[in-house]
This record gives C-alpha cells, structure tokens and sequence, in this order.
C-alpha cells in the first residue's frame, strides 16, 4: 500500500495549494517516498542495508509566464506565506523569459503494484547462499561470488487544483558476479535479473548461474578483436544499450531546447533501416522505469521514437514541451525530490521484426555475437556513439568457431549502425536492472532491451 506517511499529507497538500492558489495561477505538489533493501551475500562477507531512502515534497509555482520551485522534507505546518516569500519569481528570470502555463484535465487515481513474493530476509539470504555455495562446489578457479538483491519501493502523490493521483510501485533486481582466477589470469562476469515479483527475479537468478560462472571461464582464453568492420548480431541486451545511446539521449527534447541534439533537424526522416521500430515510455512495457505517472504529474505514456526507420519525435518532461509546443510524453524524472526536473529516458527498446534468431546466425559468413551490455556514451549533437559489450562469440560461415573475444567496442556513426541492420528477430526482451546519469549525475532507473540485430559496424 501507499506510503503512510505519503498519504497522510494528501490533506496538507490540498489545503496548501487551496491557499496559494490566491497568488499563483499554478501550483502542483509531489511528494515522495522511496525505501531499498539490499541483501548482499558474498564468498567472504554477508549484509543487510537500507539504502538510497528520501521523503520529500516539491511544490511548483506559475505566475505571469514564470515557475518556481520549493523542496522541503514535509509540508504539515507549511504556509503558504512562506513558499511566496522564497521563491521571489520576479527576482529569478529575466523580464523577457516567458513560458505557457501547464493546462491539466481533471484527474483523480491511485495505482499500485506490489511485490507479491512475501520473502523474509532470511528466505532471501538462504537463496543467494544456495547459488553461491552451489558454484564454489563446481570450480576450483572460482574465487569470489557476489550476489545482491535489491528491493525498491517507491510512493508518490501528486496535488494540483485538477489532479489528486497516488502511485505505488515495486521493483526488484537480483545480480550476480563471479571472479575466476588462472595464474595472474582474473576475469569476471556478471547477470542482472530485474522483476516486480522477487520469487520470479530469485528463480531468473539462480537458473542462470551456471552460464555466468562457464563463461567467466571462458573468458580467461579469451583473445582481443582485430579491430576492423564486422557483420555483427548483437544479443538484447546490446540490442538495449545501442537503443540508449544511439536515439536515447539524443531524443531527450530538453537537448532539443538546448539546441544540443542533432536529431530535431530529423524528426519526419529516415535516421534507420526500414526494419526499425524503437519505442520508450514508462507505460510501454513492465520494467525498471515503468510507473503511473512521472514527476511533472503527466501518466506514463508508450511513445514510438522510430517507425520503420524514421524518426516520429522526442521524449520531454512539461515545461520542454511547453517551450517547444509539443505534448509531454510522462518522461519528468528527478533523481530526488531536492532535484530539478529532466527529460529522462524510461523503458527504451527496439521492436520486434520477423527473423529467427536460428536464421540470423546462419546468416553471418564471418563475424560476432556481441553479448551482455557492459557501457556506453554518445554524442547527441554530432551523432558518435560508443558500446561495450563484454564479449563476442565469434561466427563463421553460419556456425560458432567456438572463440570468443573480450571485451568489445562498438563505435561510428549513428546513422550508418542503424541503417546498415538487415535483420531483427521475433522476440524481445527489455532488461531492467541498471541506471543512468545526465551527464555525470541526475541518475535514474532506466531500462532497455529489444530483439537480437544483425548490421555492420567497426568494432575495436
């Protein structure tokens, strides 16, 4: 259920932006509350933590084509004198900064989704201690296993003279690394399970165990990349990262209003090959970003970025639309309630195409399988892009060699990497277990994912 103490200001918030509607002809109220559990049990140290918790409250402010915000940790007692007294909106923008006011429609909801695996500690300790365990019995060059599940509970209302919404959401990851030794040899690997239900994310977990544990050592043979053009397919989870950086970052329409992102110039043209579909929203699909509304009160939206290869439009937070008179997408994210709001990617992915994964790899007359989405970064306003995958399996004449190289980066030009996919499989799968910063910092959840791709692309 809602947080309590969340709830309990649903009341406050309401009688706070009753009275400082008499001065503003704007005022909206989040408040929010998140609480994580990190269980972490290891070859050499078990701990329980409760981590990355805040409360807090934001309330925003329109008047005379001007906003304004204020954070506090609660606004019981809170007057309305006060926030007007601190916010001084004419002393904060220049006279010829002017933007539309947020027009809402009334709206009141609650939504929740609740973890409906009711798992004590204790249960949740012996399950990780089980697979690890289970993987220092099978071998001797494994010298550490860490594992970790992390529970994350978010609750948060929204208050404005229209709109009275509740959210509450659950989201789980379960990670696992194992570190194998040869000589003065070290490798690692790693796997990331991420699930609204703990006993489906524990099971994900402990099934693919031993596959972490034989590649890691495989990789101890592993071998560099020629560096060079190679036909590659790239697992989901690459399919995911390239989804990020490629046109991610570079739809943020906050980077439009910037004039940072050269992808405003490209909205209504071809930017991928005809069999692209790309998609982002909190409402697109289940995962680490997914929620009810977002944190300018907009509910989550399923917005298609690329439709057989060209780009339809951006993401935006309110006050981006605003400026570039556009809809919002639901994409107002802050890392805190002490945070300003950005335009941030949600749950971002490829669509499915028509292709057998089978028929992919047959497909390649020399190259690589990129697997397991390690980091990336892009440029928004010239198009570069980076990825690490963390290993490709090498492919000749339709069939695996059996070789594999580590670690792997793929780079060029945006525009050339998606134009150059020729195959997309039926299936998709969106990961949701990592976050992303703005820059270096605003970090968020985020999730992405999509089919396995076959195109060209220099890897290094």
């Amino acid at each position: 259920m809602l947080d309590k103490f969340v709830k309990s200001r649903i009341p406050d918030a309401k009688k706070l932006v009753e009275d400082l509607g008499k001065s503003f002809d704007y005022v909206s109220i989040l408040g929010t509350c998140v609480n994580t559990k990190r269980i972490s049990v290891s070859t050499r140290i078990n701990s329980l933590d409760e981590v990355d918790n805040e409360c807090g409250f934001v309330i925003k402010v329109y008047r005379d084509g001007r906003y304004s915000e204020y954070s506090c940790n609660d606004i019981r007692g809170l007057k309305a004198a006060s926030i007007r007294n601190a916010v001084k909106l004419d002393e904060v923008y220049s006279k010829d900064f002017k933007v539309k006011m947020l027009e809402e429609q009334p709206h009141v909801e609650d939504f929740l989704r609740e973890d409906p695996s009711k798992l004590s500690n204790k249960q949740i300790i012996d399950r990780l201690s089980a697979v690890k365990d289970e993987l220092h019995k099978k071998e001797s060059r494994l010298i550490n296993v860490n594992t970790a599940y992390v529970k994350r509970q978010t609750s948060k209302i929204f208050v404005s003279k229209k709109k009275c919404l509740s959210q509450k959401y659950d989201w789980i990851n379960v990670m696992l690394m194992t570190v194998v030794r040869d000589g003065d040899n070290i490798k690692s690997n790693y796997s990331a399970q991420g699930e609204a239900d703990s006993g489906m994310a524990l099971d994900k977990f402990a099934e693919e165990a031993d596959d972490v544990l034989n590649i890691a050592v495989k990789m101890l043979d592993a071998r560099p990349v020629v560096p060079g053009k190679y036909t590659i397919i790239t697992d989901p989870s690459i399919s995911g990262l390239i989804a990020h950086e490629a046109f991610g970052h570079g739809v943020e329409m906050d980077m439009f209003v910037k004039n940072r992102a050269k992808a405003v110039d490209y909205v209504g043209k071809y930017v991928a090959s005809p069999l692209v579909d790309m998609y982002d929203g909190a409402a697109s699909c289940l995962s680490a970003a997914s929620y009810f509304f977002d944190d300018d009160g907009v509910e989550a939206h399923n917005t298609q970025i690329i439709k057989k290869g060209i780009l339809q439009t951006g993401i935006s937070d309110s006050l981006s639309a605003m400026e570039l008179g556009s809809e919002p997408t639901g994409n107002g994210r802050r890392q805190d309630y002490q945070r300003k709001v950005y335009t941030r990617m949600t749950n971002t992915w490829f669509g499915p195409g028509k292709d057998k994964y089978e028929d992919m790899i047959k497909s390649v007359k020399h190259g690589y399988l990129l697997c397991q989405t390690n980091n990336g970064m892009e440029d928004p306003k010239n198009w570069q892009i980076q990825c690490t995958a963390s290993y490709g399996l090498e492919i000749k004449d339709g069939e695996f060699t059996g070789e594999m190289i580590a670690p792997v980066v793929i780079s060029g030009y945006v525009i050339d990497l998606l134009n150059s996919i020729s195959m997309v499989s039926d299936e998709v799968t969106v990961h949701g277990s990592g976050m992303c910063g703005k820059g270096h910092k605003e970090w968020v959840y985020v999730s992405d994912g999509g089919p396995y791709l076959k195109a060209e692309a220099k890897l290094g």
